[in-house]
């Protein structure tokens, strides 16, 4: 059985904190967090599965989720253990709703790394051939 896994943008201040404050249910066993800047072999395949620098990517249970669709899995499998757990399950367990607010995040995501001068994922192209 595959690894589950999500990859998220490390050096986005937003990606990085929700990736660590995610509480997910054993009932998935472990998840590794992989920035999609790296060399991961994961980071590479997921880089040139999806655009990352449009969205988030998770593989759970050997399925891959994308965008959206991830933030809403996620929430899905996380713990209500925490006042944040619990936020994210109730604001994404909704399909609709996370497709709603998911480009607002995007916007916010793209406005503060150009703010601090962080160049595109898919900059690093060349990277993964």
């Amino acid at each position: 059985m595959l690894e589950n896994i999500i990859v998220y943008d490390g050096e986005c201040p937003f990606c990085s904190r929700y990736v660590t404050m995610l509480r997910i249910r054993e009932s998935v066993g472990p998840i590794r967090l992989i920035d999609a800047r790296s060399d991961d072999p994961d980071a590479i395949s997921a880089r040139g599965r999806f655009d990352l620098d449009e969205g988030m990517a998770a593989r759970i249970s050997g399925e891959w989720y994308y965008g959206d669709d991830c933030v809403h899995i996620l929430s899905m499998i996380s713990s209500p253990v925490t006042t944040f757990n619990k936020l994210n399950a109730w604001v994404f367990k909704s399909p609709k709703r996370a497709k709603a607010i998911y480009p607002v995040m995007k916007f916010g995501r793209n406005i503060v790394l150009s703010v601090l001068g962080r160049r595109k994922i898919s900059s690093m192209a060349s990277k993964s051939g």
